[in-house]
């Protein structure tokens, strides 16, 4: 009896956890963006060990929201069809984490590291765009 009463009388799916629109890889970019600007001005400011500390705790805030922005696309956003049809995806968000990671950004004011960075993030972004046109298309034609 009770479990007729608590059982589901519409069954609803998505295709993400709220209707498309919300994920956005440019979340990451944007982060990423400042972890280089962050890099370069405390490169224009070697000596100035007070502004390194205040630049080194913000850039390892940001690197580590670049980490979270693109975990939420890859566990949220990105579906097996995705990783069927871009095999290289898996590989991306694992390079673009590390990359904002201890070993990456968060790790180091190396503005070449925030450029590969930005790259990787710039590929998963392409994917992304691909994806999301084709769910365009595949909509209208539903």
């Amino acid at each position: 009896m009770l479990a007729r009463l608590f059982a589901p009388t519409v069954e609803v799916s998505a295709h993400c956890d709220l209707p498309c629109g919300v994920y956005d890889p440019a979340q990451a970019r944007i982060e990423a963006e400042s972890v280089k600007a962050i890099c370069e001005k405390v490169a224009d400011k070697p000596d100035d060990a007070d502004f390194r500390m205040r630049a080194m705790i913000i850039k390892e805030q940001r690197s580590e929201l670049v980490k979270h922005h693109l975990w939420v696309l890859w566990t949220d956003y990105f579906k097996p069809p995705h990783f069927e049809k871009y095999p290289q995806l898996n590989t991306l968000v694992n390079e673009a984490t590390k990359l904002a990671g201890a070993t990456g950004t968060k790790g180091s004011f190396d503005v070449d590291v925030a450029d590969q960075l930005l790259g990787k993030i710039d590929e998963i972004a392409k994917i992304f765009a691909e994806t999301k046109k084709a769910s365009l298309t595949t909509a209208q034609h539903d």
